[in-house]
Formats: C-alpha cells, sequence, structure tokens
C-alpha cells in the first residue's frame, strides 16, 4: 500500500517535472547564449537604423546631398606640397591623395629613423659606459612623458622657426642651405638612361636577398659565415655605378643657389615637413628604445656567458647572438609603436603640414560633406594600419626561431 507521504512527494515530483519541462530552455546554456545574442543583435541593429536615419534627415535639412560626386569637383585651393603635380584646378579627389601621399611619405621616413634611433637607445641604455647609459635614460624619460604635439612644436617653434632668414642661410657642403623657410638640398634631374640604372638597383637588391638567403642555409649546414653585408653592399653600389658609366652618367644636379632675399633652384623641403618628422620619430623612438631594453633583457644571460666562452667579444656577440634571440620578444609591440607613429602623423593639421587630416578638412569645410570625408579619413587609417601589421606579422614570422 502506498502511504499518505508517499503519495505527496509524488506528487511533488510530478508537479516537479512539470515545472522543468517548461523552463528547462531558460536553463540551457546552448540556448540561453543564442537569446541573448539576438538581444545584442537587435539593439545594435536597431540603433545603427536611427543613427542612419537621423543623418538622412539632418542631411535633407541641410540641404546636403550625400554620396562622393564632390570628389570630382575643383579644389580651388593650393598645397604647399605634393608628389604628384596637383594645382588649384585638380579635384578633390585628387588633392585626398596627395594628402595621402605626404602622410604615407612622413610615415616611412618616420618608422625608419625611430626604428634606427630606438635600437641605439636601447642597446645603450644596457651599455657598461655609465655617460651613454645615462644620456639615453634621460632621452627615454624626457621623451615618454611629453606629449606628441608638445614635441611637434618643440621642432617646428622653438628649434625650426627661429633659424637665419633665407639671405643668411646656413651654408652646409655640398650646396646644402638650412634656413627657417626649410632645407634645400640639390635636386636630381634625370636624363634619357635613367631606367637603366633604376633597374640595375632594383637587380641588386633581389641579388642581396638572394645572397643572404644562400649563406645562411651554407651557414646551417657548415657552420663557415659569410660576409653578406659587405656582398650586400658591393651589389647595391656597384651595379648602379656601372649602370651610370654604361649609359652615360644620366644624372645632372640642380643646385640651390643663394640670391638676394631667397634661394633659387634645388629641391626645397618644407620646415613643417621637418618638423613633424623629426617630432615623431624622436618621440617614438623612445618607446622602441624601451621594447629593445626589455626585449635584449629577456634573453638569457647564460646565452652571453656562453658567446663570451666561445671567445666572441660584446659585439659580435649582441648583433649575432642577443638581437636574434631578442627579435622575437621586440616585435609584437614594435608593431603597436608603428601604428603609433602612423596615427600620430595626423597632428600635422597643428602645424599646417598638408597631410591627409588636413587635406580633408579643408575639403570638408567648402563642401560640407562631412560625413564621406570622416569615412575617407577612417577607411585610409584602417588599410594603413592594416597594411603595416600584415607585414610586420609576416616579418614576425620569419624572424621565429626555427628548431634544428
Amino acid at each position: 500500500m502506498i502511504t499518505e507521504h508517499e503519495g505527496i512527494m509524488a506528487s511533488q515530483d510530478v508537479a516537479g517535472h512539470g515545472r522543468g519541462g517548461a523552463s528547462s530552455f531558460l536553463y540551457d546554456p546552448k540556448i540561453r547564449g543564442i537569446f541573448y545574442q539576438a538581444i545584442v543583435f537587435i539593439g545594435l541593429f536597431a540603433f545603427v537604423w536611427w543613427i542612419v536615419g537621423n543623418t538622412i534627415d539632418n542631411l535633407q535639412r541641410s540641404n546636403i546631398a550625400s554620396g562622393f560626386g564632390f570628389l570630382r569637383g575643383r579644389a580651388g585651393f593650393d598645397i604647399s606640397q605634393f608628389l604628384i603635380d596637383y594645382t588649384s584646378d585638380s579635384s578633390y579627389g585628387r588633392a585626398l591623395v596627395v594628402g595621402l601621399l605626404n602622410t604615407v611619405l612622413v610615415a616611412v621616413f618616420g618608422i625608419f629613423t625611430a626604428t634606427i634611433v630606438g635600437f641605439l637607445v636601447g642597446i645603450g641604455r644596457l651599455s657598461q659606459n655609465w655617460l651613454i647609459r645615462k644620456i639615453c635614460t634621460v632621452y627615454v624619460e624626457i621623451f615618454r612623458n611629453v606629449p606628441p604635439l608638445l614635441v611637434i612644436f618643440f621642432w617646428y617653434f622653438g628649434v625650426l622657426s627661429i633659424l637665419p632668414q633665407p639671405r643668411d642661410s646656413i651654408n652646409l657642403p655640398l650646396n646644402v642651405f638650412l634656413n627657417n623657410r626649410g632645407f634645400s638640398v640639390p635636386k636630381p634631374i634625370w636624363s634619357e638612361g635613367a631606367g637603366l640604372v633604376a633597374l640595375a638597383f632594383l637587380i641588386a637588391i633581389a641579388g642581396t636577398f638572394l645572397v643572404r638567403r644562400w649563406a645562411r642555409q651554407r651557414q646551417m649546414a657548415t657552420g663557415q659565415p659569410f660576409p653578406v653585408l659587405w656582398t650586400g653592399l658591393g651589389l647595391i653600389i656597384g651595379l648602379p655605378v656601372l649602370a651610370f658609366v654604361v649609359t652615360g652618367f644620366p644624372l645632372t644636379w640642380e643646385l640651390p643657389e643663394l640670391g638676394r632675399f631667397n634661394l633659387r633652384g634645388g629641391f626645397q623641403i618644407k620646415p613643417e615637413f621637418l618638423a613633424l618628422y623629426l617630432a615623431l620619430s624622436f618621440y617614438t623612438a623612445a618607446f622602441i628604445g624601451e621594447i629593445v631594453r626589455a626585449g635584449i633583457m629577456g634573453v638569457n644571460k647564460g646565452q652571453t656567458e656562453a658567446a663570451y666562452a666561445l671567445g666572441l667579444r660584446p659585439g659580435p656577440t649582441t648583433r649575432l647572438v642577443i638581437i636574434p634571440q631578442a627579435m622575437r620578444i621586440i616585435i609584437p609591440p614594435l608593431t603597436s609603436q608603428y601604428l603609433n607613429l602612423t596615427k600620430n602623423s595626423s597632428l600635422a593639421i597643428a602645424i599646417g603640414f598638408p597631410d591627409l587630416v588636413a587635406i580633408g578638412g579643408t575639403i570638408l569645410n567648402q563642401t560640407g560633406q562631412a560625413i564621406e570625408i570622416v569615412a575617407i579619413w577612417m577607411v585610409v587609417y584602417l588599410g594603413l594600419s592594416l597594411a603595416t601589421s600584415a607585414f610586420m606579422n609576416w616579418f614576425n614570422a620569419k624572424m621565429a626561431l626555427v628548431e634544428r
């Protein structure tokens, strides 16, 4: 017989199973996750829909036509520095291309200089020489704790603007003049046959990479090193010089000449470019120096002791043993500094350098196409960042240590 207590327990079990069947979906982690994701997606979609609708309404009230057709319109303004042909009659699209090329120019030269200075400072921070170590430490502490915009102002207003007037230019060797209007250098003028020289230079670079690859394989197989540096320099210098001789020296120089009030001829590097380039290079180099120092300190000290035991001097030990192992630590944060330098180039607008942001701002003021201009800025900087990251990821994979 079933007692009264057992009957009550059975009825509670039946009721519990009924409630469990109704609420099992809420306690299923998979279904609950899908539910919350759907809620978030619907909320984001509704927010974007509201933003787009509000933007369209505002554009209609302001009588502003959306789209990128304005890029074909006449720009109507001059640009002080350009790498491609440009006049005020050029289109807005061409003006943006000029700004993009100026941004890339600053980024490439800045990254190159910052890398060299940063590596020297990072190694100097670990030097046994007290004076070198302290100088590098002071350099890092100063530049790391000052905003980059102030560094740009320092170079522009504190260094370049106080240089002499053009008629009192500082005459440097090789017909180079320095004044508060920039840096005047001889301008190369190429004639027929210059293409062969350029081709010889490209062949020399490709040959250097092939020699380096062969030398590495040879050293891995036999342990015997090969003078890749001197061989590469011989190729890169020798082949173009040989091409110069064969083509009859297809290069002349237009020298800057000091007139009564100004300089004539040559090629002038504007002070805005110099200030931005020097500021971003030296500012970023301070961070790269700390990255290099951390990478070197991350290598086991036993590697240095083993190299000394084999008879290697400190210089070859650092170059051949320590740095190659430290690169796997250095490269990932180094990529972030390259991206920061590229994005910090947008501060050029503060001193009037015609980069992408400065030219885009001028176009925005003339046309009122704010959404399109901001979209172009975002796409361009995103593309530059992704390209830089892709290259550095490839380089990181090439530098990874491989077990023999």
